[in-house]
């Protein structure tokens, strides 16, 4: 089952122009990431390099590149800035998959079940140090201040998400500030420090952090409702992993309370059991279709996805301005 949904904004929903702007850069980040992940701890650079090489599209850091331009930056610490914002996301992988016991990350077995849990979070920590690292080299103080609290509401929104998990009286408002800390808070960041290297107004920096938050609110739900109506091999895991797992995401929040008194029975069973057979997600999925759930879900995204191309509006006419705006486009396309 696949969620189609059109895309009503009509920017191209391409990444290709973005990936053209930002490949002299990208090729700079791609070089500081294979250094700084270097040790002659052997272990480190082998589950680093596990997860990092692994197909990724690496969009948090092409952002930081693709707005720094945009705001008219033309020196080279955007390049350090991105790939520690980089580092960031792939510790975060590795702890999130400890956390879920996630068998599958981006199509290959997760790190965990190569190296085990201990190593998976202590390679995160240490690609979380060499972010750090990376940052204090840029100089920039008011950069350093963004991204050392993104990791901290980061962490917020994961531990928000495990108080979440299992619960089914969620509501879509307390769930979309899980989303906000534990996805969208580093979309916003990686935006806002390129601009903050360029010298920008304080209008501009908002402006920039705005996009990336709508962004990542609806980059996440759009993944909220693949979970259910993707293909393994698109989402790079198993589809159904968020309900096995027990996990209340959006589309589990507004079937439930659609719901009649059977279903919602139903849903209690599954979600606080975890582990659900194949016939359970069927019918979840079942559910969700009576319900709208994952049509609605999609909406929700195409909201965000607007509400951060129109983020932009301050900034005049570019490549690099086009270029953002059909990045959030792709971003909600991954559901077609």
């Amino acid at each position: 089952m696949a969620v189609v949904i059109p895309f009503e904004t009509q920017p191209s929903a391409t990444i290709n122009r973005l990936l053209e702007l930002t490949a002299p850069d990208m090729e700079r980040v791609n070089g500081a990431i294979l250094a700084r992940t270097g040790s002659q701890v052997t272990m480190i650079p082998e589950v680093a390099n596990h997860l990092i090489n692994s197909g990724g599209k690496r969009l948090r850091p092409m952002l930081t590149l693709a707005m720094a331009r945009l705001a008219g930056y033309d020196g080279d610490g955007h390049v350090k800035l991105a790939a520690a914002v980089e580092f960031m996301h792939t510790a975060t992988l590795l702890h999130d998959d400890v956390v879920d016991e996630s068998e599958m990350r981006r199509g290959k077995l997760a790190a965990r079940m190569l190296w085990g849990n201990e190593a998976s979070v202590l390679v995160g920590d240490f690609l979380l140090g060499q972010a750090f690292r990376m940052m204090v080299d840029v100089g920039n103080l008011r950069a350093l201040d963004i991204l050392s609290s993104a990791a901290t509401v980061i962490a917020e929104g994961e531990v928000m998400q495990l108080s979440a998990a299992k619960n089914t009286e969620t509501t879509e408002d307390e769930y979309l500030a899980v989303i906000r800390g534990k996805t969208a808070e580093l979309f916003a960041a990686a935006c806002e420090v390129g601009p903050v290297l360029a010298g920008r107004a304080k209008a501009d920096l908002a402006a920039c952090r705005s996009y990336g938050m709508n962004l990542g609110i609806a980059f996440q739900l759009v993944d909220d409702a693949l979970d259910y109506g993707g293909k393994s091999a698109k989402l790079g895991k198993n589809v159904g992993d968020d309900f096995r797992e027990g996990k209340i995401t959006l589309p589990v929040v507004l079937s439930f309370r659609r719901g009649t008194a059977e279903e919602r029975s139903f849903w209690t069973r599954c979600l606080k059991q975890g582990g659900g057979s194949d016939a359970d997600l069927d019918q979840a999925i079942s559910l969700m279709t009576r319900h709208r759930a994952l049509e609605d879900t999609i909406g929700r995204a195409q909201h965000y996805g607007a509400m951060a191309i129109d983020a932009l509006a301050l900034f005049p006419s570019s490549p690099m301005k086009t270029a953002l705006e059909e990045a959030v486009a792709f971003c909600i396309a991954r559901a077609h």
